[in-house]
């Protein structure tokens, strides 16, 4: 019986798909009927079947001509999966738009990202989906949900980033990447940190479902869902490895804050490996270094409060003119701590004097 619903459901599948294929014909201007077939194929009603690769890479392309063509390509998308109320055309829907974030031309991934032009963010519109045609349609129906969330996190992250999320290549690009880091404020490497960590949050909100077994689209997405969790740790450990380096340089108020979204972090890690369960070197470094870093922050908070009181005892107007010099230290775009050193050498050089004078 299952099996007949099965191929019922399939069969008016494909009368929609045509259906949908001669519509776009005739209302479409002839400009964007292409874009409007290439969508339509990469998001067939075929079910537990990914978009064919050779249909993504063709809608990919055609996004890569002109900004106009790319802003079309993403309205076409976008009016799809929230026009239609079927879970496979909309879960193929979502992994074309994160096939675009992944993949996609330069273009294109910048039409995505403003879209709406007039909202500033990615509004999917999918918190309400159902698809209560079978129990399981209704089940898939709550993968829609976290993957539409999901991917708007992503969004947020890759605009909180300036980039989209990827692997690097090449040494020669996490060279590059470890040196822009290095002239990052106290405050943008916070700021980047808690977004990637955000984005690991929503990723452990993926539904426990046994309709991952033998589904096809589903494997597709935790695949996606994996390579990003993969470049999130390497984003994480370039940011995590700049902060050891330069502890010392923290104010107490940011000591606290990076404690705080690191162990949010570590909150992450027994879902993590639920849901990702080949260890990798690069995870199993992230993890050993949160968990020194986090001892060294407890330590840091210590350890800032005692000086503070030693202040005291001080003159007004050299208090004043150490505040100076450790307010701008914490905004100089250094790598280590061995600018706050400097300072410290300063305010004993200065604390002698005034002991002179006394």
């Amino acid at each position: 019986m299952g099996k007949k619903i099965t191929t019922l459901r399939d069969l008016i599948g494909a009368i929609k798909d045509k259906a949908s294929q001669s519509k776009a014909a005739f209302i479409s201007k002839p400009s964007n009927l292409s874009l409007h077939l290439a969508v339509l194929r990469a998001t067939s009603h075929t079910p537990s079947t990914p978009p064919d690769d050779h249909h993504v890479s063709a809608l990919l392309s055609l996004g890569d001509s002109s900004r106009a063509t790319a802003s079309s390509l993403i309205v076409i998308i976008m009016d799809r999966i929230h026009r239609t109320g079927d879970s496979t055309v909309a879960l193929k829907c979502l992994l074309i738009i994160h096939h675009i974030i992944k993949r996609g031309p330069f273009i294109l991934q910048d039409q995505l990202s403003v879209f709406p032009a007039t909202g500033g963010h990615n509004y999917l519109k999918l918190s309400a989906f159902r698809d209560g045609a079978t129990s399981a349609t209704w089940a898939i129906s709550a993968w829609i949900r976290f993957y539409a969330r999901y991917i708007e996190t992503l969004l947020f992250t890759s605009r909180i980033l300036g980039y989209f999320l990827s692997y690097f290549s090449c040494s020669s690009e996490k060279d590059k990447q470890e040196e822009k880091i290095s002239s990052f404020l106290n405050s943008d490497l916070i700021r980047d940190v808690d977004s990637l960590v955000q984005l690991i949050e929503e990723t452990c909100k993926v539904p426990d479902s046994l309709l991952l077994e033998g589904n096809k689209l589903l494997y597709e997405v935790i695949g996606l869902l994996g390579n990003d969790y993969l470049s999130t740790v390497n984003e994480l450990l370039l940011r995590l490895s700049e902060f050891k380096e330069r502890l010392s340089c923290l104010s107490f108020g940011e000591s606290v804050e990076l404690g705080c979204i690191l162990k949010r972090l570590e909150e992450c890690k027994e879902r993590l490996c639920v849901i990702f369960t080949v260890k990798k070197p690069s995870t199993e470094l992230l993890w050993s270094l949160v968990n020194d870093l986090s001892e060294k922050i407890e330590n840091l908070k210590v350890g800032k409060e005692g000086p503070k009181l030693l202040t005291f005892g001080i003159s007004s107007e050299s208090a004043r003119f150490g505040n100076r010099v450790m307010k701008f230290g914490d905004s100089v775009r250094f790598s280590s701590g061995r600018y706050e050193m400097n300072n410290l050498s300063l305010m004993i050089v200065q604390g002698k004097k005034l002991g002179k004078v006394q």
